[in-house]
């Protein structure tokens, strides 16, 4: 006779997510290492007592804003690789709705987050309830469905006993290396409360591994052979490198066969700053030595990267015609971009795999000798782009410079959109893994701050500093209070350059006028533009905060910050015209055909010539 066991739905669920494990190098953890929630009359009685209930088998973090907590927990997973993960729980309406745009950001990153917004009533007898949004020809949609597109899997729970098939699928999901991403469950509030006969083994403890696929042997053979005929070959590392922990291995083949590596965003940090074969960031946002050997690379590995427009040059730079690209990835959808010959398979598994078959590699000593030359290069200008110079406002590179300085070792930095990920991108000095964490798959403003919650509950021995400009501060700046109600201690740096600074940037730089992102051109009377004191803001959500008044007294504020024993904030103004001018490459941003500015129609012509070059 099955034993059962009567519980709500929202008990069920969150007993059956506490029996989660996974086992990460031999150490066996609870999956869902917590829930983010705030509660409202749609999950406040169902989820929110359930959860009382549940205890430390799953900790509940109270937030202040439903989008920023959701990114924090994406964070969470990123920083934990993808082997663990966290789940945030919302009412209906608002509450939930917030969460979409976190959603959108997890499944452009391949990262799981498991999102549990509360539902109109399933009986539909109180409709329309308060908050509830009705569709005039079909009462099953609901706010909810908004989470559709941006959901790796989507369901709304209408009965208690669904969740039976819907909670494997769910975890299946969320830990599987091709499908992961966020998860939507919609909870209605009815549903929530009500109870059902469980079996009781639906809650018995299981502990899942990490999944390596092999290659198929007939397309390893077509992938030694590509590398076995390069003589110029280039590596670009992708976060895949990372989710797979193929960093050990990737380093160990690179430096065996002699072939540098770029990194994207994502994959940044694969390889320390300084190892002999990191020839840095590629793409837009590129280091002059990761685009010159790209220009001349006789094939392309591209290695768990989802060659988007920024690594690739919006396919002026990755995937011309002539150069074979050699995708290595677990996802079918992402392995044959750009016409790519395909390697389906876990990148760690794969780069041993590749290199059982391969031997011997001869490549050109002359490609090696040049990779040795374009680094030295590019470090001389990594070093001249981020020393302080006596201009009255220091440039991003430059407060990055004192930043990377203080904090090289043991640090981790967040950003996540504006000017600054492209700054980091190409100038900050990763010296382990877990030095760069750039959120810039959505370029989400707003992610910065929550992120380093969720980097901070992941490396707790760690000094997460968070670089965030003044736009994106005053998007989403609540979690300040909330990391120190939670006691996860950030440094926050905020460059207050007076407005969107990067886009005004590429503004100016398509042949327009500087016109609403920087605040003196944002009104028609520039005093009506806000003068904002970030650190007594700052101090109002109880952290240590203050404003140095120039880049030499950076350093001293970050050495303060980082004693201090709870989150420090430094506010530095900096100039929003000048970036880093080395290397980079093209970016296919569309200008305007027909225009009476004769700098537009210029822009406009030298936007075509890129187009046929393409």
């Amino acid at each position: 006779m099955t034993t059962k066991i009567r519980l709500t739905m929202a008990q069920a669920l969150q007993r059956y997510l506490a029996a989660q494990y996974v086992e990460i190098d031999g150490e066996r953890q609870r999956l869902v290492a917590g829930m983010f929630a705030i509660f409202g009359h749609g999950n406040v009685a169902g989820m929110g007592q359930a959860l009382q209930d549940a205890g430390p088998a799953l900790p509940v973090f109270r937030a202040h804003n439903e989008q920023s907590m959701a990114h924090s927990a994406i964070a969470y997973a990123k920083a934990m690789r993808r082997n663990r993960l966290m789940a945030c729980t919302t009412s209906v309406g608002p509450g939930a709705t917030n969460m979409v745009t976190a959603a959108a950001l997890a499944h452009v990153n391949r990262l799981p987050v498991l999102l549990l917004p509360g539902d109109t009533f399933a009986n539909r007898l109180p409709d329309p309830v308060l908050q509830q949004v009705e569709d005039y020809s079909d009462p099953t949609i609901t706010a909810n469905d908004c989470f559709r597109p941006v959901s790796r899997y989507w369901d709304r729970i209408m009965r208690p006993e669904q969740l039976l098939q819907s909670l494997p699928q769910a975890i299946s999901v969320l830990t599987d290396p091709v499908d992961c991403g966020p998860v939507t469950l919609a909870l209605p509030q009815d549903v929530q409360a009500e109870a059902y006969d469980y079996p009781q083994a639906f809650f018995a403890e299981r502990t899942h591994r990490v999944l390596r696929a092999g290659a198929d042997t007939e397309e390893l053979s077509a992938a030694v052979a590509a590398l076995a005929a390069a003589s110029r070959p280039l590596i670009i590392a992708g976060g895949g490198v990372h989710y797979a922990g193929a960093t050990a291995a990737l380093a160990g083949f690179a430096s065996k066969y002699s072939i540098p590596v770029a990194e994207t965003q994502a994959g940044k940090g694969a390889l320390p700053w300084d190892h002999e074969f990191n020839v840095g960031a590629i793409g837009v946002t590129g280091s002059s030595a990761a685009n010159a050997l790209a220009e001349d690379a006789d094939l392309v590995i591209a290695i768990g990267t989802r060659l988007q427009d920024f690594t690739t040059g919006s396919g002026l730079l990755i995937g011309r015609a002539g150069t074979p690209i050699l995708s290595i990835n677990v996802a079918r959808h992402d392995l044959v971009k750009r016409s790519a010959l395909t390697l389906c398979g876990d990148a760690r598994r794969s780069l041993q795999d590749i290199e059982s078959s391969l031997g011997d590699c001869d490549v050109d000593p002359a490609w090696v000798r040049r990779i040795a030359t374009l680094r030295d290069t590019w470090n001389d200008e990594v070093t001249a782009a981020t020393t302080i110079s006596d201009n009255d406002k220091p440039s991003d590179a430059e407060v990055l410079g004192v930043v990377n300085r203080r904090f090289m070792q043991n640090a981790t930095v967040v950003c996540a959109a504006g000017g600054l990920p492209g700054e980091l991108h190409k100038l900050w000095r990763a010296a382990d893994a877990d030095s760069y964490h750039v959120e810039y798959g959505y370029s989400c403003m707003g992610y910065e701050i929550a992120g380093g919650i969720g980097a901070r509950m992941a490396h707790p021995e760690r000094d997460i500093v968070v670089m965030v400009g003044d736009g994106s501060y005053l998007m989403l700046n609540s979690e300040i209070a909330t990391s120190i109600a939670l006691q996860q201690k950030l440094i926050i740096v905020v460059l207050d350059n007076r407005g969107f600074g990067c886009i005004n940037r590429l503004q100016t730089s398509l042949g327009g006028r500087g016109y609403n992102n920087l605040l003196q051109s944002s009104y028609a009377d520039p005093a009506a533009a806000p003068d904002i004191d970030f650190a007594q803001h700052a101090a109002s959500l109880g952290a240590l905060a203050e404003k140095v008044s120039g880049i030499g007294e950076l350093d001293a504020a970050l050495q303060r910050a980082r004693e201090a024993a709870t989150t420090a904030v430094v506010v530095i103004e900096t100039d929003p015209l000048p970036s880093t001018a080395a290397g980079g490459t093209w970016w296919d941003v569309p200008v305007a055909e027909v225009a009476d500015d004769e700098q537009v129609q210029a822009a406009s012509e030298h936007y075509q010539d890129r187009q046929r070059q393409r």
